[in-house]
């Protein structure tokens, strides 16, 4: 997996979010620069876990799709006297 990168802007969209929820949930009240480094452990100790968990919705996703693309492979087979 490659590390997880974060543009500028989404940074401090996400390290708002996160001051937010400590001093909403946790009445504590934390810098950005602090929000930061709680960002930064997040996306190193358990980002895996949420990136795993993406790829294994794609998977989902494509299995399906890839389903309705053969069944509708099938659908247009034209008959013929060879057995299949």
């Amino acid at each position: 997996m490659s590390e997880i990168v974060f543009t500028s802007e989404e940074r401090d969209i996400i390290c708002r979010k996160i001051q937010l929820y400590l001093h909403e949930e946790l009445d504590q009240e934390v810098g950005q620069f602090e929000a930061g480094f709680l960002l930064d452990f997040f996306a190193e100790e358990i980002g895996a876990y949420f990136y795993n968990r993406g790829l294994y919705d794609a998977q989902g996703i494509l299995a399906s799709r890839m389903e309705n693309i053969a069944e509708a492979i099938y659908e247009i087979e034209k008959p013929t006297q060879f057995l299949k």
